[in-house]
């Protein structure tokens, strides 16, 4: 299904997803200031809420101002539209009047694309099924979960050869600020930091947890469980969630950090977590998803980690992380999966 949002004629669903699309369109054009959303669940229990719509407007046009999107340009929604993710794509196709292609949410929704699309929002697991015909794409924001130093790796690969224009960045947001509020260029460079953008305010709070003031998106100062660097008042480094940080004999391991160290050497998705232990209080774990593999665990044990106390004092493949409706990695499931307790 093709939305030419430069005209006012509407498209007939012939799918469920389409039927969905269309139905957001209408309480999108109706009287009321407001629309609802659905939480993705992955920092808490999934909830619905009220977003006004004026602020839906103000974060589609700081992403296509950045991203210079222009009416008549080409977008195309493949994320569910329950979620802030989804819904954004179509308030940014309707407010800068761009022509939306529908396609049904899957793992490689861009399998028979054979055209150049300017603007795509994806997932990190439909971007590493998608690789051969990213470079149709003109600018790719990749949200949901982050992106793996494999793939940001299989990315290059694939672009460094033909001539393309593609520019790909990972998105740091949530419901509450309406998709992202800050972007981290990955190709064709590799930014180490985030920048917010528009009006949106940085800091820290006592935690050393990120604090996001865009009164424009919404109302409350957000305080979040996002350990951060910030570099200036415009970029920030994410370390870690707070409530992921492990304490083993007093040293604060940030599992993220030893994560991204892992994921470039080895394909496999990775976690580290802390299992509770009585001398260690936590004992640093490594899970690895998938088969076990003596090459792995052979590369794993040559890897150079900031610290003797940083390597995993136990190594344990599974067949399959638990996940997620969103596809983001189910931490308090994977610990309840190795720890009985």
């Amino acid at each position: 299904m093709k939305i030419d949002f430069s005209t006012q004629e509407r498209p007939i669903a012939n799918t469920e997803f389409e039927k969905q699309v269309l139905s957001f369109l209408r309480s999108w054009n109706d009287d009321s200031a407001t629309v609802k959303v659905q939480t993705s669940g992955s920092t808490g229990t999934p909830k619905v809420f009220d977003i006004e719509k004026e602020r839906m407007r103000h974060s589609a046009k700081m992403t296509c101002d950045i991203l210079g999107l222009k009416e008549s340009d080409t977008a195309l929604l493949c994320l569910p539209v329950e979620y802030i993710s989804g819904k954004m794509m179509v308030v940014r196709a309707a407010e800068r009047k761009l022509n939306l292609i529908v396609k049904t949410p899957s793992v490689n929704p861009i399998k028979d694309l054979n055209q150049e699309i300017t603007f795509c929002a994806m997932s990190p697991l439909q971007v590493e099924n998608s690789l051969d015909k990213i470079h149709f794409i003109k600018n790719i924001i990749i949200g949901g979960a982050a992106v793996s130093e494999s793939l940001k790796t299989k990315i290059f690969q694939q672009l460094k050869g033909p001539k393309t224009q593609s520019n790909i960045f990972e998105t740091y947001g949530m419901s509450e600020t309406l998709s992202h509020i800050a972007l981290k260029q990955i190709y064709p460079l590799a930014e180490e930091y985030f920048t917010v953008l528009g009006n949106i305010k940085i800091s820290l709070d006592e935690r050393g947890c990120l604090q996001i003031d865009a009164p424009q998106l919404n109302p409350e100062i957000l305080k979040t469980n996002d350990l951060v660097e910030i570099k200036n008042e415009k970029e920030f480094k994410f370390l870690g969630r707070i409530d992921h940080v492990i304490n083993s004999g007093g040293l604060k391991i940030y599992p993220e950090q030893l994560e991204k160290l892992v994921k470039k050497e080895i394909p496999n998705e990775v976690v580290f977590l802390g299992i509770p232990d009585e001398i260690l209080g936590q004992k640093l774990v490594l899970l690895v998803e998938g088969q076990e593999n003596e090459q792995i665990i052979d590369r794993l044990k040559t890897l150079d980690y900031p610290s003797k106390n940083h390597h995993p004092k136990e190594i344990i493949f599974l067949e399959t992380f638990p996940r997620i409706p969103n596809g983001k990695i189910d931490r308090q499931k994977l610990i309840e999966s190795v720890y009985k307790g």
